[in-house]
């Protein structure tokens, strides 16, 4: 069995004004930074492989953490929100001719305008995963996460999900030949001493 732990990326200037990000390759903030500085992966995490999205808020998200630079795969880079990204969802929401949904009335299948559905995600992210030969922590993206915890749970995107992703905190997935599963309780990050 292999355990594969999900960390979502700290704070950008996009995500505290409520922008949808997606792939715009926006750095950390000053005080995301300064946070992630005094807290590193606790035993046995800080000895995992380490992975990341490409983009540079997670890359610099799991450096700050581990102390170490970590492997990067395109299979972890966000969602692609296609023309929603940047924008805001009260927005969005307020026109009904943008088709804007929120997350938990999707489903698989739908997609924002030019973007991608979780079932394109699911498709790129499950083979990455399965492939992996050690235990490993991906610092990611709510987006991939979501994707990632709905897999191993069996939430399809119909109502409320049965996990909320929170920022420092690992989110374990069992990844086994006899299928995935979510270990449920989420692992704080530590305090650097």
């Amino acid at each position: 069995m292999i355990r594969l732990a999900l960390l979502r990326h700290g704070h950008t200037a996009w995500n505290r004004a409520h922008r949808i990000q997606g792939r715009t390759d926006i750095p950390l903030d000053d005080q995301a930074v300064a946070g992630l500085r005094a807290l590193r992966l606790p035993p046995p995490w800080d000895r995992a492989q380490l992975w990341s999205s490409p983009l540079q808020r997670a890359a610099q998200t799991a450096e700050l953490v581990a102390g170490r630079v970590p492997r990067t795969d395109p299979a972890l880079m966000e969602m692609d929100w296609g023309d929603w990204e940047g924008q805001h969802g009260t927005e969005l929401r307020a026109d009904p001719a943008s088709g804007f949904r929120d997350i938990e009335d999707w489903g698989w299948n739908y997609a924002p305008p030019g973007g991608e559905s979780p079932a394109h995600l699911r498709a790129r992210l499950v083979p990455w995963a399965n492939a992996l030969t050690r235990d490993s922590v991906a610092v990611c993206h709510i987006g991939v996460m979501r994707v990632l915890l709905a897999h191993a749970t069996g939430w399809d995107f119909d109502g409320p999900a049965p996990f909320a992703v929170k920022r420092n905190r690992l989110f374990v997935i069992n990844i086994s030949e006899k299928g995935w599963s979510f270990d449920g309780t989420p692992v704080r990050m530590e305090a650097r001493p």
